[in-house]
């Protein structure tokens, strides 16, 4: 690989990992956001919901400002929008500031995520073998980080501009001196392009997309199932301790950065396909776990399964969008993009109203029963001619497209 490739790969990476401490320093951080600006019980699912919607909205907009700009100066500027809102969050006093910084800092991170994975399917496609993966994990790693940034603030007892300015100050320059290396791919001239005028909003397209659209909703009904329910159900229906509680989280956030780490290889090795499949059904086995867990320490066992396997379903929805539609990934990315939300929304929510209604238990099961249908769909993780697996890596190509060393 040429040395553009790498330092595009590397400055990726680097902007992966800055949105993964962002992200992690502003949900970890909801109590003494609360606390703040004195956002009660009631109005907080308003706000939280808020972000997630305005970030759909950020996706839907970048599908169309990719046809006039190359993703990479998308992400170039959107992401210090991102950090810059999150210090907003931090400096503000009064509610309508709070508002304004979560409105900005939705909108920014739709078009930084839909352009972040633009730009990893791209790469991907240029390096002929699965990378997507690795993507994630530096932002799970960024995850990680954060939230122990904002377990030191917590401790220290720092006010939320302490902990966010240090931050912003080093993410902010270097995620923008790292800027100029992106790297935008573009297909091969042997690589066919029948999917660009479905992909435009053919009926043809959406058939072909939805299987990985469900797929996308469905990980992240799973995902924030773990992040938003886990504390709770360890602590109220398994009856752990507050402090054993605050464990499922980093235990799932450590799996999925393990699965991540590795899962590349098993892609290169047996495929998408098997792997997808041997996610979901590990995936499954962990609600299961879950679910029937008789105490605590079973149940940490259950989330554990559950980054284990629900790490690998999202990167490679992204991959499979890209592989199915080699002429117009940019916008069944951005469209693919919007499911991330769609699916964080329902799965809080979802797991909320049958445990209130009926109970926790469960209420795990039907997360488990969604991620059984990516079983159904896993065919369209492989698509001819850009297979990855074994023996079936495209030969390695030097073609990178167009740079974005100007601004």
């Amino acid at each position: 690989m040429t040395d553009v490739l790498r330092r595009g790969r590397a400055a990726l990476a680097f902007s992966f990992f800055a949105q993964g401490v962002a992200f992690a320093l502003l949900v970890t951080l909801i109590p003494a956001i609360q606390d703040r600006y004195g956002v009660s019980d009631a109005l907080l699912p308003a706000f939280l919901a808020a972000v997630p919607v305005l970030a759909g909205v950020g996706s839907v907009c970048t599908e169309h400002l990719v046809k006039k700009v190359p993703p990479s100066r998308v992400l170039r500027w959107t992401q210090p929008v991102v950090l810059l809102a999150l210090l907003g969050v931090g400096a503000g006093s009064h509610m309508v500031e709070l508002g304004v910084s979560l409105a900005v800092f939705g909108l920014a991170v739709g078009s930084l995520d839909a352009s972040m994975n633009m730009l990893g399917v791209s790469l991907q496609r240029t390096y002929g073998r699965s990378i997507m993966l690795g993507f994630h994990a530096v932002f799970s790693l960024g995850g990680m980080v954060g939230a122990s940034l904002a377990w030191v603030g917590e401790h220290w007892d720092l006010t939320l501009l302490v902990s966010y300015l240090p931050v912003v100050a080093v993410l902010l320059p270097a995620a923008f001196v790292g800027s100029r290396w992106y790297v935008d791919g573009r297909p091969t001239e042997k690589e066919p392009d029948t999917a660009v005028a479905g992909a435009a909003g053919g009926t043809i397209a959406f058939k072909m997309l939805l299987p990985l659209c469900l797929v996308m909703c469905f990980a992240y009904i799973g995902d924030s199932t773990v992040s938003n329910w886990s504390a709770k159900y360890l602590k109220d229906v398994l009856g752990s301790s507050a402090e054993l509680a605050t464990v499922p989280y980093n235990v799932y956030m450590v799996t999925t950065l393990l699965g991540r780490s590795i899962g590349d290889f098993g892609v290169r090795k047996f495929g998408a396909v098997a792997v997808v499949r041997a996610g979901a059904l590990v995936a499954a086995a962990g609600f299961a776990v879950v679910a029937g867990a008789p105490g605590a320490w079973v149940g940490m066992l259950g989330f554990t399964l559950l980054g284990l396997g629900l790490c690998v379903l999202v990167p490679q929805t992204f991959a499979a969008a890209g592989r199915l539609f080699p002429g117009a990934s940019d916008a069944v990315v951005a469209r693919l993009n919007i499911f991330n939300y769609v699916g964080f929304l329902i799965g809080s929510a979802l797991v909320g109203a049958l445990g209130d209604l009926f109970s926790y238990r469960g209420a795990m099961l039907v997360p488990m029963v969604l991620v059984l249908v990516t079983l159904v769909y896993a065919r369209s993780f492989e698509t001819q001619p850009d297979r990855y697996g074994g023996g079936h890596e495209r030969p390695r190509t030097a073609d990178v497209g167009r740079g974005s060393n100007g601004l």
